[in-house]
């Protein structure tokens, strides 16, 4: 019996599911070619994380050189780097101009378009796409593959507002996000029909997130969301080696988060999962040599308190203060050599990753083992993959968006060869 929602089978040349960053990026580059390009997203309206990504300033890219940009995607930086060469910051950047949209370089070595913001950037941007002959379908949830394929076609099934569509495309590419934020769009719901075609998938896992430090209720509800600045943090990785970056992070009701803990997350994070909890250290002082800390604490404080004192010599209050009385126990704290030391390498204990859905990214996600150098699917010829759909992870500082235009990009070219097509 047919099914009286069913919509008539379209027919397209490329389908792109997903419209983030990457998908739309895919969708230009087959644009290009001049073949006809449809967009299919879940959402009411495309690019919903890359929105929720700028509200506190659109980190587009950074400007540090090639090499050091490379590094920040550890054991996927041999992957990335054909990526990043064939659409890097640099040609982000110049493509940006292009769009009308200028950029400049913060203090940190990020770069942000000029306003900041990413809404105007993505109205530039899909205005070009449309006028491009680009079409977007909105509240299209991919549901499956669909048997009426024809053996040089690729049958999708779709869920719409107005019931099951099906749509046929000589080529796909898979652009759907990771496994964070479901309520934007990446609800990771791609994972068991990508696998239902033998297709591997690493498992989706948090980056760039929080961890649970149990708190004691006295701590969590005087300190909660206050920065820690400047401070320095080391941490054993699994193989053994000790990664240290400094910066800041802030204080959460149940551990910590923020750009210092993002940049350490993965090591973290496989610790945790390997050993069940993991000991950071933290330098509260990093700008002063363990000696002049000693000296400092040491120093006869007559009938001040060890806080004050700890505030009048070093500068430590607030909540480096709350964080030494948190760590350490009465005893400690009132030595002042034991102090002195624990202000240079203060343990912290972490117990818990935070839940996926809260991380800024994901890792995990189709290893590039099963895909081949345009990112097509070994396992299934014609369908594309990109974005953060693959399996690599990065901090943030623009190098999450970077990868995700890059991969784009490449998908969206090796789908265009793959139809015959080439860029005008």
């Amino acid at each position: 019996m047919s099914n009286p929602h069913q919509h008539t089978i379209d027919h397209t040349r490329v389908a792109i599911i997903g419209g983030g960053p990457s998908g739309l990026m895919a969708a230009e580059a087959l644009a290009l070619g001049g073949v006809r390009v449809d967009v299919y997203d879940a959402m009411p309206s495309v690019g919903r994380k890359f929105l929720m990504a700028g509200k506190g300033g659109m980190n587009i890219t950074h400007s540090e050189p090639i090499e050091p940009f490379l590094s920040r995607y550890g054991k996927r930086r041999a992957d990335m780097a054909p990526l990043l060469d064939a659409f890097g910051p640099d040609a982000l950047r110049a493509w940006l101009v292009e769009l009308g949209i200028d950029t400049f370089v913060g203090s940190s070595g990020r770069v942000f378009p000029t306003d900041m913001k990413a809404a105007p950037m993505l109205r530039a941007w899909l205005h070009r796409l449309r006028e491009s002959g680009v079409r977007f379908h909105m509240r299209h949830k991919w549901i499956g593959w669909a048997a009426s394929a024809s053996a040089d076609a690729h049958g999708l099934r779709f869920a719409t507002p107005q019931g099951e569509s099906e749509v046929q495309a000589d080529a796909v590419v898979l652009a759907m996000g990771g496994g964070s934020w479901a309520r934007l769009g990446s609800d990771a719901a791609w994972v068991p029909l990508v696998a239902q075609r033998d297709v591997p998938v690493s498992p989706l896992l948090p980056a760039n997130c929080g961890f649970d430090a149990d708190w004691r209720d006295y701590f969590s509800e005087r300190y909660a969301g206050q920065p820690v600045k400047p401070v320095s943090i080391s941490v054993e990785s699994v193989d053994g080696t000790v990664q240290e970056r400094q910066g800041e992070f802030v204080v959460t009701s149940t551990g910590i988060e923020g750009s210092l803990v993002y940049a350490l997350s993965s090591t973290i994070r496989d610790r945790l999962m390997a050993d069940g909890e993991v000991t950071l250290r933290l330098d509260l002082a990093p700008g002063l040599s363990a000696q002049r800390v000693a000296d400092e604490v040491t120093r006869p404080r007559g009938s001040r308190s060890m806080s004050s004192h700890l505030h009048g010599r070093i500068g430590i209050t607030g909540v480096k203060l709350g964080l030494l009385h948190e760590c350490l126990s009465k005893e400690a704290f009132a030595d002042a050599a034991t102090l002195a030391q624990a202000i240079k390498s203060l343990p912290l204990r972490l117990t818990r990753v935070r839940p996926i859905d809260e991380a800024i990214s994901s890792a995990g996600g189709v290893p590039f083992e099963a895909l081949d150098g345009t990112l097509m699917i070994r396992q299934l010829p014609g369908v594309f993959c990109a974005g953060e759909m693959l399996d690599w992870e990065a901090p943030t500082g623009g190098y999450l968006l970077t990868a995700c235009f890059a991969s784009g990009l490449v998908a969206g070219r090796g789908a265009l060869g793959y139809i015959g097509a080439s860029p005008r």
